[in-house]
């Protein structure tokens, strides 16, 4: 019987890199178009965020350390909870 295993360093890896990329291009944006007060909030789970491309940076950063801790919990409950 084959099992269906998720990679947990393979899946935090991709989500990291997707949610840090998604917020240092939506930081950029956001920053180019003057606007930006829902990105805001971000300033309270990242340290150091902030509207501007340093703080786009911080965020490619946060967002990379986030997503991979997120993405890595989901294939270890996965694989914790799937059917034998």
């Amino acid at each position: 019987m084959q099992t269906n295993h998720i990679n947990k360093k393979s899946l935090g890896l991709a989500l990291g890199i997707v949610w840090g990329l998604l917020v240092f291009i939506g930081t950029l944006w956001v920053s180019a178009l003057q606007g930006g007060h829902h990105l805001f909030y971000l300033k309270q789970f990242y340290p150091g965020y902030e509207i501007s491309f340093w703080g786009a940076v911080v965020g490619l950063f946060w967002g990379f350390i986030s997503g991979y801790i997120i993405g890595w919990s989901f294939a270890w409950f996965y694989n914790i909870f799937e059917k034998k």
